[in-house]
């Protein structure tokens, strides 16, 4: 029996890479397609043959296989979280235009299927809501850095949304809250400006025991997804029997207080806990957390790891540095003297 063919862009990311490694264990016939010229031999070593192709580049694609391609999967495209500045021409470029090529290779080559992410901020004015947001909640834009960002994926899922209407390609768009997974890189952009990624900040406190402060209420919801149960909805969405639509990918969110307490069980040493300090006149992030009751009738996803579950793995693969050849180990982004 042959296997189902799937072309997975954006495949040198941290989500594309870890679809790829997974839906290859799930004997798919999976081919990564990155940006990057080279990955290292990384895929090779996975049985998988690496495609270099920039999306924004119509001639490119020629590069690719067009027989039998079941599923395209488009994880490529600019985020806000590794532009240093503003700048909205690189998120016209790949994500609109790109989106626009990658439609355009799914039509030609005749696939079944077509998965999308589409960003949380397209619902950010829903946010502190006491209730989940609905899947088809009205998607709007956001003030600060992720502006045109949203602007370019709202124009995508339209795109997507056309190509259906009138090609009949099955569309997947997955709404996503954060995703949790381990990256070596613990930095990330807002507003332009290189912080360190906020979870890692409490991480690398535990580690050495120090005080942690819980800012604001501790009985905050927050959305929370381990990259685990974000496989198992596109491998859902690869065989459900459905046209799609948009999903999505949450848990039901955890709290606050469980987070820094799961980050202090698992990773500060035995002898030296870090002390916990509440400080509810400090501001932080506003609650919220999605509804995928969607997600679980249309589609049969059922969340199954825990906040804890994740930092277990987490801790895991800082050691074990699984995607290393990929992108490197975590000493190569600290800052250089």
């Amino acid at each position: 029996m042959n296997k189902k063919r799937i072309v997975v862009f954006g495949a040198t990311g941290n989500l594309g890479a870890n679809i790829s490694i997974y839906l290859n264990k799930l004997n798919y016939d999976v081919i990564p397609v990155g940006h990057r010229k080279s990955d290292n031999g990384f895929f090779e070593e996975h049985g998988m043959p690496y495609y270099s192709v920039d999306v924004e580049n119509e001639a490119d694609f020629k590069k690719l296989p067009h027989d039998n391609i079941y599923a395209v999967l488009h994880f490529a495209g600019m985020l806000p979280a590794v532009m240093k500045g503003f700048s909205a021409t690189p998120y016209i470029q790949s994500i609109i235009q790109g989106t626009l090529n990658v439609l355009e290779y799914t039509r030609n080559v005749g696939a079944d299927r077509f998965i999308f992410p589409q960003t949380l901020f397209d619902i950010h004015y829903l946010f502190g809501s006491k209730v989940p947001i609905p899947a088809d909640a009205q998607r709007k834009v956001p003030e600060g850095d992720h502006w045109m960002y949203v602007i370019a994926k709202n124009a995508a899922c339209d795109m997507i949304e056309h190509y259906y209407k009138e090609y009949g390609i099955k569309r997947f768009i997955i709404r996503l809250s954060r995703i949790y997974l381990y990256h070596p890189n613990p930095y990330t952009y807002t507003n332009g400006n290189k912080v360190l990624v906020s979870d890692r900040a409490l991480i690398y406190k535990a580690i050495k025991g120090e005080p942690i402060e819980i800012w604001g209420d501790p009985n905050r919801l927050l959305e929370t997804i381990s990259v685990y149960d974000f496989l198992q909805i596109i491998e859902k969405a690869l065989i459900a029997d459905v046209d799609g639509g948009i999903y999505n990918v949450g848990s039901g969110g955890t709290t606050l207080e469980e987070r820094v307490r799961g980050i202090v069980d698992v990773f500060s040493p035995a002898d030296k806990k870090s002390e916990i300090t509440y400080c509810p006149d400090k501001q932080n992030c506003t609650q919220f957390v999605l509804d995928i009751q969607k997600t679980i009738f249309e589609l049969g996803y059922e969340p199954k790891y825990s906040w804890h579950d994740y930092l277990v793995k987490f801790k895991d693969e800082m050691k074990t540095q699984p995607f290393a050849k990929l992108w490197g180990r975590e000493e190569d982004y600290y800052p250089k003297n």
